[in-house]
């Protein structure tokens, strides 16, 4: 019989663990000797902050990130295969999401193999949340390009997206390049459509707040500068007025309307 993977959620910045994983968690987390890690640095910071009943350098870490190759990816099952538990360990937020651990998640499901997701912080279900923005259809797209012409395209091509499909459009950049971000967004997308920043989420220095385009400033409203954080857009398709003889003419927002309303 095959162990189980466990999918551990890390702090997102410099926050005591009781905060922002449960109990139930920690326990969890703090009985398993094989972990596979993104940075084994940044996971012995963790796991050191857990409490693990076997001292740090009797753990075994072994290695996923961006440059593993698919091949490599079995090795890493072999302790589950052979019936021992296994932690899987994000850099920041949930594991194998905007992660490199989705390849690994898939073919331990592939190999008939428990996965266990464990309770901890995304900040990207914490940024909708707060939002304001329509929560039933939702994307994430990761990360855009850098390169403004093609970051512009992608602008646009999220704020149509949103529009159409009524949905927010929820994406993040590396936080040297948020304020970049920023001022593509504002000369790129429509002055009405709405924009949300949730930077340091979970922390003492957590922002987040939703406004129109035209109400941002560039760089004056939040300090973006190297700090996490997550990019949402969203525009309401205008309703089209059921009242009118032409062929989707928009309503007048202000106008009466007749009927019942319903949910």
């Amino acid at each position: 019989m095959s162990g189980t993977l466990y999918l551990i959620p890390t702090p997102l910045g410099d926050t005591a663990l009781n905060q922002v994983l449960p109990e139930a968690t920690r326990r969890i987390v703090a009985g398993l000797t094989t972990f596979i890690v993104e940075h084994p640095k940044t996971a012995r910071a963790f796991l050191r902050q857990v409490d693990t009943a076997l001292p740090l350098q009797q753990l075994t870490l072994l290695g996923l990130n961006e440059h593993t190759q698919p091949h490599e990816l079995v090795a890493l099952l072999a302790p589950l295969l052979t019936g021992q538990d296994v932690g899987l360990i994000s850099e920041a937020g949930c594991p194998a999401v905007a992660d490199p651990g989705a390849d690994l998640v898939r073919l331990a499901h592939g190999h008939g193999i428990r996965v266990k997701p464990l309770v901890g912080p995304s900040s990207i279900l914490l940024a909708l949340m707060g939002s304001g923005l329509v929560g039933q259809r939702f994307a994430f797209h990761g990360y855009l390009p850098a390169k403004p012409e093609k970051r512009a395209r992608a602008l646009r091509a999220l704020e149509k997206r949103a529009e159409t499909e009524d949905a927010a459009q929820i994406f993040i950049e590396t936080p040297y390049r948020n304020i970049a971000m920023l001022e593509a967004i504002l000369s790129t997308c429509r002055g009405d459509t709405l924009l949300t920043l949730a930077c340091d989420l979970t922390l003492e220095t957590e922002q987040l707040m939703t406004r129109p385009v035209q109400h941002w400033r560039a760089a004056e409203d939040m300090l973006l500068s190297r700090r996490p954080c997550v990019f949402l857009l969203y525009r309401r398709k205008p309703p089209v007025c059921p009242q009118s003889p032409l062929p989707g003419r928009q309503c007048d927002p202000g106008a009466p309307r007749s009927g019942h309303r319903t949910r």
